[in-house]
């Protein structure tokens, strides 16, 4: 598979997990009934899986990999915080009030891990 085409993939996915965690969140704080459907439970675990998919092949071809590449490695942990967090502000949070500060910071983990794959760098923000 081209080059071109799993990047394309890779961001395609990104933008739609993005705007699919948003929306899950304003679901929970306005308490809709919405994110209980089906596809609001299928879709995002199923584009996560191709977002992942696409960001291992990317690594491939580029012979760059979490734990020995810097700025992979900083994805990946941004990554793992971005799930805990993410699943708290959506499912785990005994509150509101956590589940939201969960939603807050996980959104602010997916800006850091962006900033990183810009800049290919794990301190992003000192440039």
């Amino acid at each position: 598979m081209p080059y071109s085409l799993v990047k394309h993939v890779h961001l395609t996915t990104i933008g739609i997990t993005l705007t699919l965690f948003v929306l899950r969140g304003v679901w929970m704080m306005t308490g809709s009934a919405r994110l209980q459907a089906r596809w609001v439970r299928v879709v995002p675990h199923v584009n996560d899986t191709l977002l992942l998919a696409s960001g291992l092949g990317l690594a491939v071809m580029l012979g760059q990999y979490p734990l020995v590449d810097g700025w992979l490695t900083a994805k990946f942990f941004g990554l793992l915080a971005y799930i805990v967090l993410g699943t708290v502000a959506l499912k785990r949070g005994r509150t509101k009030g956590v589940r939201v500060a969960a939603w807050i910071g996980a959104l602010l983990v997916f800006g850091y891990i962006v900033a990183v794959a810009l800049a290919h760098d794990p301190f992003p923000f000192r440039h």
